[in-house]
């Protein structure tokens, strides 16, 4: 008789016929863990299973191995083998053109994401008026010969920002270094390379350190009165 479908025999059974390979009592209990069958049910129903002939099991000394039955599974001749084979292949083709697919998507996606909304727009168009108007209202003060900043405070901030320039500029420097020997003989892009790791370059955040040096530089030929 065969046992019940929610029984202890039949979980083990179904799971040792769908494994189709050795296994030992710790094995199915590990993977059976989600019935909540206790290791000793596991190997009361492995023992019924194997004397009633519906397991094949092997003693190695102390050890207990059990596998499905042989003769319960029909083997292809080897016109059915081919079949099987180019089923195989054909499938594995599919795959990787769902693969493509999904790549293809996920890059316009990514491209979609980077790019603003209409909302987004509009956000940016009110935040850069009021930027507009405030750099206006200062610059009519400069023109009426107002000094906004103290000498002694513009020197000291001229000081730090150079000084935070040269830290930037010495670091780029290490950067390409270290950079230009990872990827001189890696077999990989460095483009991909670069996005695999989520570097981001200055140009990529919308930075540049030409544009600092130009400011410093701008700053040293203007008058100190203004």
């Amino acid at each position: 008789m065969a046992p019940k479908s929610d029984s202890a025999e039949a979980i083990v059974l179904n799971f040792v016929n769908e494994q189709n390979k050795p296994v030992n009592t710790q094995n199915v209990a590990d993977a059976l863990q989600k019935f909540n069958l206790k290791k000793a049910a596991i190997q009361k129903a492995l023992d019924n299973l194997a004397d009633g002939g519906r397991i094949s099991f092997k003693e190695y000394g102390k050890q207990k191995i059990y596998l499905a039955r042989q003769d319960q599974f029909q083997i292809p001749n080897n016109e059915e083998l081919n079949q099987m084979k180019e089923q195989n292949a054909d499938m594995q083709k599919q795959l990787e053109d769902q693969k493509k697919v999904i790549s293809e998507v996920e890059a316009e996606i990514k491209s979609l994401q980077s790019n603003l909304t209409l909302e987004q727009i509009f956000e940016r168009e009110v935040n850069l008026r009021l930027e507009v108007q405030e750099m206006e209202e200062k610059l009519t003060k400069l023109r009426g010969g107002v000094t906004l900043v103290k000498p002694e405070e513009r020197k000291a901030v001229e000081g730090m920002l150079s000084e935070m320039i040269g830290h930037w500029r010495k670091r780029k420097r290490m950067f390409k270094d270290l950079w230009d020997t990872l990827t001189e003989n890696s077999p990989k892009d460095p483009k991909e390379f670069k996005e695999e790791l989520g570097i981001e370059y200055d140009e990529d955040v919308g930075v540049s350190l030409q544009s600092y040096n130009d400011l410093i530089q701008n700053g040293k030929k203007r008058p100190r009165g203004q």
